[in-house]
């Protein structure tokens, strides 16, 4: 029985890896069971089956988005760098995201939340962990800096952790809708200087 299981947990994690492109590319509600179906090589019945609805695989997408995307920011976040050298790579993996993938606009997280969390509880609850995550990694950084004197600033770490998350949101946001490059290195310049000084 269990080698049986195995390559249906193969199959299982690939289709939700081909669904992801498809909603990553299309959005949610444009997103059709048909194209799901063309996309996975799945007949409608298999994906009913296997994922009981539309919104159940979508919630099976994010919430893999949300733990891959934890997983390379956590790892960018704690390597043995300096502070400022772990926060600038952390903006450049994120402008790479956004620049150099082709089809996939900007973080899928944050246009889920963009088009579904006011009406979706799951969207809403997922982004708000993977932010929440995120802040508490970010506050980390921020607190090591202070402690080390690689941070100046008299604020608190979080306080230094909401800049810097507000900054990364609203620059993550801009090059999806924008795709400006330059405007993309001002504001992580602008965000790194306002932390450490010029």
């Amino acid at each position: 029985m269990s080698k049986r299981g195995r390559p249906r947990e193969f199959n299982y994690s690939s289709i939700v890896d081909v669904a992801m492109k498809t909603f990553w590319i299309k959005g949610y509600e444009a997103c059709s069971t048909q194209d799901l179906c063309s996309d996975t090589g799945l007949g409608k019945g298999s994906l009913y089956n296997t994922f009981g609805s539309k919104h159940e695989l979508y919630q099976q997408v994010l919430e893999r988005y949300h733990e891959i995307g934890i997983r390379e920011q956590t790892e960018l976040l704690e390597a043995p760098t300096p502070v400022k050298e772990r926060l600038s790579n952390f903006f450049q993996w994120a402008l790479k995201e956004d620049f150099e993938n082709i089809d996939q606009k900007g973080c899928l997280l944050i246009n889920a939340g963009v088009e579904r969390a006011n009406n979706d509880s799951m969207v809403q609850e997922v982004f708000s962990r993977h932010v929440e995550f995120l802040n508490q990694a970010i506050k980390k950084v921020m607190e090591e800096g202070l402690e080390t004197g690689e941070i100046a600033k008299k604020q608190p770490a979080e306080e230094l952790a909401s800049l810097f998350l507000s900054s990364y949101y609203g620059f993550r946001v801009l090059n999806t809708s924008m795709q400006n490059r330059m405007l993309a290195e001002q504001i992580m310049n602008g965000t790194l200087e306002s932390i450490f000084g010029a």
